[in-house]
């Protein structure tokens, strides 16, 4: 064989070689135009080489930004050097279908591109070639990993039983706002709540009425507060509700609405119709109160004097 005949054929199997590549390759000349259209892209886009030789690039594809994809190629023609797009800044250069059955969940293709600038004989950029890589699959599994991680974060602050925040939770919230109040003197308050007669509850109808009765308030609970409160279970038929921004008036008409909401409504179970009561304290942060730990510790003592009282009440901290 010749040396031309040699020659001849290593550049036909380069050429098959980039036309069969897993990997779109397109080659656009100075006015952005295409010039070499391979395989990959073909099977994407449906279009031909020979229908997109010689055509600009924007207007056969309106979704790829002009103003955007100038400034970037601009920047390549004129250091002669690499640059790159990747999809968690940009998710596709061209909007492809994804047709692959594992990340299915996409509907376009996710895409990495590199701008090599291509050289003439004198030195001079002379055209741009665009390296498109699928990345659906990793974008994907990247996403579902970082959603995964979100679920999980929420469950590990959440209750399982009432959906509203665990004790951890809402306690190192109260410690923020305790450290909040320390340097603003914002009025705060701290609701405590619980259950009346809760274990006749249980002792009477069983632990799967107590858990809908749990469930019951808990509903509430989110009926009734803002965003910008912080609600969670302290434990057992116990509940607290942060009430940032608010003074001990408007919490007390906050609990009150709370508590006669709760008073009115019937719990069903099966063929089981169940009302309840609730009891309230309510306290308000005052520079006497030196830890949120002490916050809680007066909320609570207010809890117990509306139990002692008689339940189904609302005391207050300070007494007013």
């Amino acid at each position: 064989m010749s040396l031309e005949a040699a020659q001849i054929n290593e550049l036909h199997w380069l050429m098959e070689m980039l036309h069969n590549i897993d990997v779109g390759l397109v080659v656009l000349d100075r006015d952005y135009n295409i010039q070499i259209w391979n395989g990959f892209m073909e099977n994407h886009s449906g279009l031909l080489p020979r229908e997109v030789k010689d055509k600009n690039l924007f207007s056969l594809f309106d979704e790829i930004p002009e103003d955007w994809f100038t400034r970037k190629a601009e920047s390549v023609f004129l250091l002669k050097n690499k640059a790159f797009t990747i999809w968690e800044q940009r998710p596709f250069l061209f909007k492809f279908q994804n047709y692959r059955p594992i990340t299915g969940t996409a509907d376009y293709m996710y895409q990495n591109t590199t701008f090599i600038p291509l050289m003439a004989a004198n030195g001079e950029v002379s055209h741009l070639c665009l390296i498109i890589y699928d990345v659906t699959d990793n974008a994907v599994h990247k996403q579902d990993l970082e959603t995964a991680n979100e679920e999980l974060a929420l469950l590990s602050q959440t209750d399982g039983l009432t959906k509203l925040f665990n004790r951890t939770h809402w306690e190192r919230c109260l410690q923020a706002e305790y450290k909040r109040w320390v340097r603003s003197q914002n009025p705060s308050c701290l609701v405590m709540l619980d259950i009346d007669h809760f274990k006749k509850v249980n002792d009477s109808y069983g632990h799967m009425v107590g858990d809908e009765v749990i469930r019951h308030i808990s509903g509430l609970i989110r009926e009734h507060v803002r965003e910008t409160d912080v609600s969670g279970r302290y434990g057992g038929e116990e509940f607290a509700i942060l009430l940032a921004d608010t003074t001990l008036e408007n919490a007390y008409v906050f609990a009150e609405r709370l508590r006669a909401t709760v008073e009115k409504s019937i719990v069903k179970y099966n063929d089981i119709d169940l009302q309840y009561t609730i009891s309230v304290g309510v306290a308000q942060i005052v520079p006497a109160i030196q830890t949120y730990e002490a916050w809680i510790e007066c909320a609570d003592a207010a809890l117990y004097q509306s139990k002692e009282g008689g339940r189904n009440k609302i005391t207050l901290y300070p007494k007013q």
